[in-house]
């Protein structure tokens, strides 16, 4: 069963709660084939934001896939930053957006800054949340918030679903290599590149890398 990381705006109730109804029907639209890690759930020492932030890493490059949720005129910055490192450890990767606001400099395409696009291994799931709120209004209100989420966990199980079958970008070669610095970039890791290492053949033994 695939994990997957799913990063997002964590600040306030709205958010925190979104992240645990997201992952709940993820889980109940896959029939539990993939299951999520919130960040929140992650130990979080509030006098060390280092630590925070290197759990989160170490998290997310454990994880399998990750879902990258991209709402707001500007994107959230600690977001854009894990989707970057996903990359660069050629993670599968969706980028979730529900909110229905196009900003950004692309004309057509993605909804926000042409640097965030064009990654392989990466699928873009865009849902008008306001449209499908309120065209199921009429069955109550709790109905119709339960039917965005439960269409936004069935396009992102999808979009899983579709990265996950491409294959790796990252040459097996230089595979220990990549995941070794990757430990290294940020400063050094908690586990150091031998940590970092061990999780990247866990992959090649997942047949993700």
């Amino acid at each position: 069963m695939p994990t997957v990381y799913l990063a997002g705006e964590l600040f306030n109730a709205r958010q925190l709660l979104g992240n645990v109804a997201l992952a709940r029907e993820i889980g109940r639209a896959s029939s539990e084939r993939f299951q999520c890690v919130l960040p929140q759930d992650l130990p979080q020492p509030a006098a060390d934001p280092r630590a925070i932030r290197d759990a989160d890493l170490l998290a997310l490059l454990a994880c399998d896939a990750a879902v990258f949720q991209y709402d707001g005129l500007e994107l959230d910055s600690g977001t854009v930053v894990e989707y970057l490192v996903a990359k660069f450890a050629d993670i599968p990767s969706v980028l979730l957006r529900t909110d229905f606001r196009h900003a950004g400099d692309q004309k057509e395409g993605d909804p926000w800054n042409l640097m965030n696009s064009f990654y392989p291994r990466t699928a873009t799931v865009w849902i008008h949340s306001l449209q499908l709120y309120q065209e199921a209004t009429g069955d109550g209100l709790a109905a119709a918030a339960e039917c965005l989420v439960r269409e936004t966990a069935k396009q992102v199980c999808a979009a899983l679903e579709k990265v996950l079958a491409i294959p790796p970008v990252l040459p097996r070669p230089i595979g220990t290599a990549v995941y070794e610095w990757l430990a290294k970039m940020p400063g050094n890791l908690p586990g150091g590149p031998e940590a970092t290492a061990r999780l990247y053949f866990e992959k090649v033994a997942k047949g993700l890398l």
